[in-house]
């Protein structure tokens, strides 16, 4: 816990930026019949029945002291999907970056293995190079930042049906230009100090 707690209060640098990833998903739901319109007065209206088409998996990336995030829709969560993922991280999103450092939950997928079972170990071994991951602990995915922006994220605008995973890409997408344009960020205040306090039921006793 101190680990990811320290890394939030580390010095910020461009040439090695903070990220939280995560990764949630969203049931696609087709409706069997059209909702009737907005009208004034009146919200649109959908039946009760609907069609299950499956999920989509999503992968958020959020950098907290940039105020911006990216949101990558995919099918599955396998190790490939999470190693092309970081690897959009390293050579998209942060190309110029000596080093990211990547706050993230210990599954088994999010790991250097996952890099080296998807790309040849040439360029596995360049993204890892790229990238320091920190692991929150079991049972404390509650450090993540990115669970608070996955929140954000669900309230504004996946509590609705979306049928497939094209138009949830389209939603996700917009969502994300919408909120880096505002650079919203997430007000993080819990430190190592207060943990010792807060949480000092959880340290042994001496």
């Amino acid at each position: 816990m101190e680990e990811v707690l320290d890394v939030y209060q580390a010095r910020y640098s461009p040439r090695n930026p903070l990220v939280c990833m995560d990764e949630s998903n969203k049931q696609l739901l087709a409706d069997k019949r059209d909702p009737l319109p907005v009208e004034p007065g009146q919200v649109a209206r959908y039946d009760n029945e609907y069609k299950r088409n499956g999920t989509g998996n999503l992968f958020l990336a959020f950098a907290p002291l940039e105020g911006w995030r990216t949101v990558t829709v995919t099918e599955r969560r396998t190790k490939p999907d999470w190693a092309r993922f970081m690897k959009d991280l390293v050579d998209i999103h942060f190309p110029q970056a000596e080093t990211i450092t990547v706050v993230l939950d210990n599954l088994n997928t999010h790991t250097f293995a996952s890099l080296y079972e998807t790309f040849p170990a040439p360029e596995a071994h360049r993204i890892a190079r790229k990238l320091d991951l920190h692991y929150t602990p079991k049972h404390g995915s509650w450090l993540n930042m990115a669970e608070i922006e996955f929140s954000a994220l669900s309230r504004q605008c996946l509590k609705r049906r979306i049928a497939d995973r094209a138009g949830l890409q389209r939603q996700v997408a917009a969502w994300a230009i919408e909120r880096n344009a505002r650079r919203a960020t997430v007000n993080w205040r819990f430190t190592t100090q207060e943990a010792r306090v807060k949480l000092k039921r959880l340290y042994p006793v001496f």
